[in-house]
């Protein structure tokens, strides 16, 4: 696995701790593309190709990862002073929300930016574990444990390693986070559908990693995520079948630092 291709995994995978409190069974979601610029609409655009959407999936280490990583600092938003009240009270909203999961197990479905598919399933527990494992013929692994995240490779035996600190799941995983403080907020809005929340972080070596996420605008569940890398390249998650109630096996956030 490539470093940039590991470095795609943790900035979309991150963003599943957006989830709601949910057990009940859904239809497995097909993501909708970002949407194009200048929409107005958060869920505007138009829907995958059927040529897309009936894509074989790949084996996650030869297709895409949608992760980045982000420094290590606490940013702020340099755009804060220009929300209006409306949009400050939607972002300690969703802020609030994010703060109140504290476990969740469910699936995901991911769309890379050649349109093929891959799904999987994630446990997360607070503060700071988490496990993503991709459904066969993928032999992708990633675990966080409370101070690293490792991204595995059962085919190839191979493992990534990197600080918890170093990733955006420094800010998901924690008992608490405050999205204008914690992150850089580009905007935030809203309409019947959607709420919206851009955020970006700028790297001097690697540039900007952009990270879309959208939540029901009625209960503020999250839908879906798209992440669009340095090169802007979309990578698109959704999530389904949460439940927040689950305890999961502590187990699974054991990384073997051996092997």
């Amino acid at each position: 696995m490539t470093g940039s291709g590991a470095r795609a995994i943790l900035l979309a995978m991150a963003c599943v701790v957006f989830a709601t409190a949910s057990a009940v069974a859904e239809d497995v979601p097909l993501p909708a593309p970002r949407p194009k610029a200048g929409s107005t609409s958060p869920g505007s655009g138009a829907p995958p190709s059927p040529a897309a959407a009936a894509a074989p999936a790949q084996p996650a280490s030869k297709g895409f990862f949608p992760f980045s990583l982000f420094g290590n600092k606490s940013a702020g938003s340099s755009q804060a002073a220009s929300f209006d009240a409306k949009q400050r009270a939607m972002l300690d909203k969703v802020s609030n929300y994010l703060s109140s999961v504290q476990t969740m197990v469910g699936n995901f479905a991911q769309v890379g930016p050649d349109g093929r598919r891959v799904d999987g399933t994630f446990s997360i527990q607070k503060p700071g574990k988490v496990r993503f494992q991709y459904n066969p013929p993928s032999p992708i692994d990633i675990i966080a444990d409370g101070s690293s995240v490792v991204v595995r490779d059962r085919s190839l035996e191979t493992a990534d390693f990197y600080p918890l600190s170093q990733t955006p799941l420094r800010y998901l995983l924690a008992d608490h986070i405050d999205l204008l403080r914690d992150t850089e907020v580009l905007s935030v809005s809203a309409d019947d559908t959607f709420v919206t929340v851009v955020i970006e972080e700028t790297q001097v070596m690697t540039g900007a990693n952009r990270l879309m996420i959208m939540f029901d605008a009625k209960n503020l569940q999250l839908k879906q995520w798209t992440v669009t890398d340095p090169q802007g390249l979309d990578t698109t998650v959704a999530v389904y079948n949460l439940d927040s109630v689950k305890k999961p096996d502590p187990n699974l956030f054991v990384i073997n630092y051996m092997k």
